[in-house]
């Protein structure tokens, strides 16, 4: 896939775009990146070839990934920690019509599997977070920091049923950690607590316990029909398309 063609599609058709990372969860500092994150609705049309449009695009700016919105509804769904929280970033850069109905969709994509998909993240993290141990003699902090605010998004999702991103008065104890003015063991025991807090939220959750798929897909299959009729409607010779596209099917030959 050609960087420029895929660039394209992201410039030409990004539906929603946001900041991430410590800018968006309230702990940026004067040497942070800006992190862009958004997704993109590849035109129907291009589904039509043996090439199919990426799933994902790298840039085109520093620090910015994108992806295209079925793959970004298909992670939200699994609950992927990082998808969810694009959906509920703070600092919104481009919205357009399809955009805000991705965003009003947000409670349809969160359901009691987030303590499944943000522990098994959580774990992964800690393993890194123990060889470093082992092998430096020390943690990485500034993931260290991020691995607690993620463990508190867990637990607070799964307490309230809502997703916040902004990690709100616990800035300061976590820039803290990542500065590491605070001993591992301090970090690790804030680390079990938080887990099993998670673990009692959970419990008691008010979140559904699946998504609402069908509800995802609606939007999905209606936003395609749209891009493909907008397609026909500028190609009046795609006419078996078109009867596909308005329900009409394929007519046998």
């Amino acid at each position: 896939m050609e960087p420029s063609y895929a660039h394209a599609l992201v410039r030409d058709h990004t539906i929603y775009a946001c900041v991430m990372g410590s800018r968006a969860f309230g702990l940026a500092t004067d040497d942070s990146d800006t992190d862009l994150r958004g997704v993109f609705l590849a035109p129907t049309a291009l589904f039509w070839r043996f090439e199919k449009p990426p799933t994902h695009v790298e840039g085109p700016a520093e620090e910015q990934f994108g992806w295209e919105l079925e793959r970004f509804c298909e992670l939200a769904l699994r609950a992927n920690p990082n998808i969810l929280e694009c959906l509920h970033s703070p600092l919104v850069e481009h919205l357009d019509d399809t955009g805000r109905e991705l965003l009003s969709l947000r409670e349809a994509f969160l359901s009691r599997q987030a303590r499944e998909t943000f522990a098994r993240y959580a774990l992964g993290q800690r393993r890194k977070l123990e060889a470093d141990l082992r092998t430096r003699g020390a943690p990485r902090w500034k993931h260290a920091m991020h691995l607690l605010r993620l463990l508190m998004s867990c637990r607070d999702l799964l307490r309230t049923g809502t997703l916040t991103v902004d990690v709100g008065e616990q800035r300061e104890p976590l820039l803290a950690v990542k500065r590491g003015e605070v001993a591992w063991d301090r970090v690790e025991s804030w680390m079990v607590r938080l887990a099993a807090e998670t673990e009692e939220a959970a419990a008691r959750s008010p979140l559904p316990a699946e998504p609402d798929r069908a509800r995802v897909e609606d939007f999905v299959v209606r936003t395609r029909r749209a891009s493909a009729l907008r397609a026909v409607e500028t190609d009046p010779d795609h006419e078996v398309v078109q009867g596909v596209v308005r329900g009409g099917g394929l007519r046998q030959r």
